[in-house]
């Protein structure tokens, strides 16, 4: 047997209907596209998830998913936390020996009634204190 002799298998290929050869084909006259209007024309092309007028689904559904560029810094309560207090130096580095942070942490708010107080030990320029 060689790829010459090869067939379909019998009832897996059908004859592409043709349409509009006349009334006994039984796909005559309007040629199986119903009477009138704007899809019977010839050229129809209807755009991809138009509803017909009515305002779309993606455009009906709420927006998710935006994601703010701007870094919101890690906040400590120094009234709580007295070990950040009691740093002689206070940087990123020194707050990570004595307070749990994770790695992805690059900035640090210090909030609370003394922070404004350890403005003074503060080295580094990712470590802020409230403005009160």
């Amino acid at each position: 047997m060689g790829i010459e002799n090869l067939t379909p298998a019998l009832g897996s290929t059908a004859n592409r209907k043709r349409v509009g050869r006349g009334q006994g084909s039984g796909t005559g006259k309007t040629a199986a596209r119903g009477q009138k209007g704007q899809k019977s024309r010839s050229g129809y092309k209807r755009k991809r998830n138009f509803e017909g007028g009515q305002q779309p689904l993606a455009k009906r559904m709420p927006k998710i998913g935006f994601h703010s560029r701007n870094v919101k810094p890690y906040v400590i309560n120094v009234g709580k936390i007295k070990a950040v207090a009691e740093l002689e130096e206070i940087t990123v580095e020194s707050i990570r020996g004595v307070h749990k942070i994770a790695n992805s942490v690059t900035r640090i708010k210090l909030v609370g009634a003394s922070a404004k107080d350890l403005a003074s030990k503060i080295k580094d320029d990712n470590v802020t204190t409230t403005g009160k």
